[in-house]
Order: C-alpha cells, then sequence, then structure tokens
C-alpha cells in the first residue's frame, strides 16, 4: 500500500447527529475564518446508517422538544451563524409563522428536519454507510487509522485526531430481550406498522420517564379501541423541573464549575438535579394523560391504566404478542396481562467508546472508579504512547456533569474541541507512510 492510497486528516468523526454535525458546522466556520492555509481543519465524518436520521422511531406528530430552539447546532457559540434554527425558519419561510407560533419549543419532527437541512449543507464532509470497526494507532503515537466497513469493502483514513460522538444506545431490563412483540420506544414508529390492518387490544409500555409518557400518549391516541397499560415503580408521573434556576445546571459555565467540583460534589449536584431530565415527564403531558382517564372513568370506559408502584415480574413473549404478569409492590397482588406488544421506555446507556475505538481504546486511561479520564476539553487521557487526540462526545457525565449527553451543550462542547484541535494545527507532525504498522498493544513497554 503507498502513502497515496490513505488520506490524512487533522480530524475524523466517528458517527454523524447532532453532535458530530455540530462539529462539522464549528469546524467549517473556524476554516472560513483562517487566513492562512495550514490554520484551516481538514475533517471527515464516517456514518454507518445510510442518511443523517435522529431517534426517527420517536418523531410523534405532536411531540415537542424538551429544550429551547436557542440551544440548537450554533448559537450558544455563535448567533451569527446561517446554520441557526432561526436560518432554517427563514431557509423555509416559516419564520413569520414560527413567531406567531409562540413557543421556545419546537415540534421534534420540525428540529429534526432542521438538522437534515443542517447536515444537507455538510454533505462533502461526511460518508455515509461507513461503518468504523476499528481505530488503530500508528507506529510513532502521533496518528491513528480508522478503519471502516463500506458497501465497497474496507477503507482507512488515517487521523491526527477523533472524535467520537455515537449518541446512545437502547437499554432493556436484566434478562428482556427484543422480538417481535418486545420493544424499545426507540423502535415504537417502526414496529407499530404492523398494526394497520389488524386493530390491537391491549399494549403495556413501562417506564416512568417522559419517552413512557409520550409512548403512551401515542398509542391511546392511535389506536382508539386499544387498552393502554403504563406500568413503572412510581406513584405518579414525576414532573421535569424546568423552572429558572435550576436550568442554570444546563449553562456552558456551569460545566467548568462541575468538572473541577471534587467527586463528591459531583455526586451531590448530579443527585440533587436528577430530576432536570432523568425519569421525569413535562407537566403539560402529565395533565393532559390524566384529564383522559378521568374523562374515560367519567365517561365508563376505562381505555387508559396507570399501574404504578409496580412492576413486570414475568414476561412470556410470542409471535403474536406476549403474557406480562404485573406486580403490585406494596400488596405483592399480581395481574396477567395479555397484550399485543409491550413497550419499553426504559432508557438509554452510552455506547462504550473504548468498545468503538477498537486498538486505541486499549490505551486509554481511567480512574480508581474505572471510568475514562478525560479533559476539560474533552479529550481523553491516553497511554504516553498514543499523541493522536481522542475526544469524546457523549459518556463523560461523570467529569463534565449531565450535558454531556444533551443537546444543551452540543454548540459551545464542539467550539471547545475545535479550539483544542486548532492548538496543535500549527505544529502537525508529517504523516508517516501507509505502509507503516499499528504497533503492538501488549508486550511493548
Amino acid at each position: 500500500m503507498s502513502a497515496a492510497d490513505i488520506n490524512v486528516y487533522d480530524l475524523v468523526g466517528i458517527g454523524f447527529g447532532p453532535s458530530n454535525l455540530a462539529l462539522a458546522i464549528a469546524i467549517e466556520e473556524h476554516n472560513a475564518r483562517c487566513s492562512r492555509d495550514e490554520d484551516r481543519i481538514s475533517a471527515l465524518f464516517l456514518e454507518k446508517q445510510d442518511d443523517f436520521g435522529w431517534h426517527r422511531g420517536m418523531l410523534f406528530d405532536d411531540a415537542t422538544m424538551q429544550v429551547s430552539f436557542l440551544k440548537d447546532l450554533v448559537t450558544m457559540r455563535n448567533p451569527a451563524s446561517d446554520y441557526s434554527f432561526v436560518s432554517y425558519l427563514h431557509a423555509h419561510d416559516r419564520l413569520a409563522d414560527f413567531i406567531n407560533y409562540k413557543t421556545m419549543y419546537p415540534l421534534r419532527v420540525e428540529f429534526h428536519d432542521y438538522f437534515r437541512w443542517a447536515a444537507a449543507r455538510m454533505r462533502d464532509v461526511v460518508r455515509y454507510s461507513h461503518t468504523v470497526t476499528d481505530v488503530a494507532p500508528v507506529t510513532g503515537g502521533d496518528f491513528v487509522d480508522v478503519i471502516a466497513a463500506t458497501p465497497d469493502g474496507v477503507r482507512t483514513v488515517r487521523a491526527r485526531n477523533v472524535s467520537v460522538a455515537v449518541g446512545l444506545e437502547s437499554s432493556l431490563p436484566p434478562g428482556v430481550e427484543s422480538s417481535e412483540r418486545v420493544w424499545h420506544n426507540l423502535d415504537i414508529l417502526h414496529r407499530v406498522a404492523e398494526f394497520e390492518v389488524a386493530a390491537p387490544q391491549r399494549f403495556v409500555v413501562v417506564g416512568a420517564g417522559q419517552s413512557a409518557a409520550e409512548s403512551v400518549s401515542f398509542l391511546h391516541s392511535r389506536y382508539p379501541t386499544a387498552e393502554i397499560c403504563s406500568v413503572f415503580f412510581r406513584y405518579g408521573y414525576s414532573p421535569a423541573d424546568d423552572s429558572n434556576f435550576a436550568n442554570r445546571i444546563f449553562d456552558p459555565k456551569a460545566v467548568d464549575v462541575y468538572y473541577d467540583a471534587p467527586a463528591d460534589v459531583k455526586r451531590m449536584l448530579f443527585d440533587y438535579h436528577r430530576n432536570t431530565n432523568y425519569s421525569v415527564v413535562d407537566g403539560e403531558l402529565i395533565q393532559d394523560l390524566y384529564r383522559r382517564q378521568y374523562a374515560e372513568g367519567l365517561q365508563g370506559r376505562p381505555r387508559l391504566r396507570m399501574l404504578n408502584a409496580s412492576h413486570v415480574a414475568e414476561l412470556s413473549p410470542r409471535p403474536d404478542g406476549v403474557r406480562a404478569v404485573v406486580e403490585h409492590l406494596p400488596t405483592g397482588d399480581r395481574e396477567s396481562l395479555e397484550a399485543d406488544a409491550i413497550v419499553f421506555a426504559t432508557g438509554y446507556r452510552p455506547v462504550d467508546a473504548t468498545r468503538l475505538l477498537g486498538a486505541a481504546g486499549a490505551l486509554c486511561l481511567r480512574d480508581d472508579e474505572n471510568l475514562l479520564r478525560v479533559g476539560r476539553d474533552y479529550r481523553l487521557q491516553t497511554d504516553e504512547r498514543l499523541r493522536a487526540g481522542l475526544y469524546l462526545q457523549g459518556g463523560t457525565e461523570h467529569a463534565h456533569g449531565m450535558t454531556a449527553t444533551l443537546l444543551s451543550a452540543s454548540a459551545v462542547r464542539s467550539g471547545e474541541i475545535v479550539a483544542s484541535v486548532a492548538a496543535s494545527v500549527a505544529d502537525r507532525p508529517p504523516a508517516p507512510p501507509a505502509a507503516d504498522r499499528p504497533f503492538a498493544l501488549i508486550g511493548d513497554r
């Protein structure tokens, strides 16, 4: 293999969801400000999907964002950017209509379309249908080879820095596996299509957070003859704390405070403010579901059931449905429910970055709690043998706080990563020959 066979980039992004999309835009805007070619950052992003998509399975027609439209891909970093949500509205001749809508929280389908609009404008720096299988350190430690499977075979690109931003993956309870009638809420819109002909009789939804409540609302509205059973540990849905002062936990300055705080203080702050984001529901949606249940009770046609303080004690999937045994925890009483499907809205977990980083992941350092060591600039700390930069977007809640997996921080975080990468651009080492092999990870000290 000759050196010409491998392209060398200052940064290669793994994944092209909102986080790396925001990073791609930040790089473009950085390059536009550079007067010298050597100060510009060359970048390429690799995405396993065939096209841009963000939580497509939860794009309900009436679901709204939980963050302000001002926390889009760019505004918190660069309010003058023409990649803002306001610029998107203007480009689609909807700015006046949105102003008259009088909301800070757009419909989720509209924000998804905004993302797609921005992603289409960045199409020259992204390669879809590229599934990264390994990130291999190159001899000398200043570069890594990002190896991806593509429809045309294996492709290798060489990088001085890598940004991992592959989002979250669905989390199911221990012992539960996804099947034809056992779903995670992320797939709900894809799965309900099979019921377009046959009218379902009952759905069970497990979970107490926003996704669970939205799934309950969607199924209850879409199937007017079906019973919807909502099962959760709590006595009732808990409202999200979106009050003015509590929301400051998502401010950019809060990341600085959190990062520098002692470990016990970090845990305290995280626990105090879990109710801003975790296992909580928008207050208006809670009221709407309560109104529906109350009206059905008044009319003698109860169809929306809240099985509170309960859990699924047994689950028996079948090709045409499921049998779920629900236990009421205070009394121990059990009820057997035959359902067309069960939806687990049981949250998400960060994808293991070291798994995606492959060989390079083995050189990432960890602390006493086995958590990845990560700098304020989101750069992972690595063994001295690896000097190429590895940046992590998501999965750094232990270091940066609860904004690490949220849209709230995307714009500012991307700017911080660009600044970190740009600081080393002027001192780029020359690219080694493509024939160099990754160095050994064992017995190489």
